[in-house]
């Protein structure tokens, strides 16, 4: 399986959206600074995910999520966790 996922900075309130084949290892990697694009931001929560079956269609989702259509798309979804 395949995760995309979507983390929120603690700190700052933005989000961080990436895919990965172990998302616990990768929630791991970030929380301890082990990423570059994360490190400053830390703590972080997992807030959304997705599973596929095939890396190219997580890494699709991915793209779209991090555009404008996908950003939207996003609020939306996360409505109610936003609103807390």
């Amino acid at each position: 399986m395949f995760y995309v996922y979507v983390l929120r900075s603690c700190v700052d309130g933005d989000f961080y959206i990436g895919w990965t084949a172990d998302l616990k290892r990768r929630m791991e990697e970030h929380n301890k600074g082990q990423s570059s694009s994360t490190r400053n931001r830390l703590p972080l929560e997992l807030i959304y995910y997705e599973a596929y079956i095939d890396r190219r269609d997580a890494a699709g989702r991915e793209k779209f999520l991090k555009g404008g259509a996908g950003k939207r798309y996003l609020k939306k979804q996360l409505n109610h966790y936003l609103a807390e």
